[in-house]
């Protein structure tokens, strides 16, 4: 008889990470895990370190396969989603040199603005070309 096949779906989010793992065959969930990473601003400042998402995800999946007894072995795919929008600036050797900006990082409200008077006719016409128009949560106003 072939060995039960895993996969593991990922969710990580603002303020954690959730891993599931489920039977490929029947989608029955085996288990579940989780994992906090700190957020820390103040006055519209939303960062995080993006290591703790790399511990985060470890630690969600490692008790996850602890619950469920599945050896990793078992595991025949992964699928992750995340939080979008968030600002990673890596060094030369890929590694982050500030905490990341996240999506909900209000501060660059104002570079947003500047962006959307770029174009002539404002966010409207930004919508028009782009589908959305410049906002804080975006990565693009926090470049600036």
């Amino acid at each position: 008889m072939p060995a039960q096949a895993v996969v593991i779906g990922v969710d990580s989010s603002t303020q954690s990470t959730k891993a599931v793992l489920a039977d490929a065959a029947t989608g029955r969930t085996l288990a579940v895990g989780r994992a906090a990473h700190e957020v820390s601003g103040e006055a519209g400042a939303r960062e995080t370190d993006p290591e703790l998402w790399w511990r985060a995800l470890c630690d969600a999946v490692a008790q996850a396969l602890k619950e469920s007894g599945v050896r990793p072995s078992a595991v025949t795919g992964i699928a992750v989603a995340g939080q979008q929008h968030g600002l990673v600036v890596l060094d030369a050797q890929g590694r982050p040199v500030r905490p990341a900006l996240l999506w909900n990082d209000t501060r660059s409200a104002p570079q947003a603005a500047a962006l959307a008077r770029e174009l002539p006719g404002g966010a409207r016409e930004w919508a028009e070309r782009t589908g959305s128009a410049p906002v804080a949560a975006l990565t693009a106003a926090k470049w600036r």
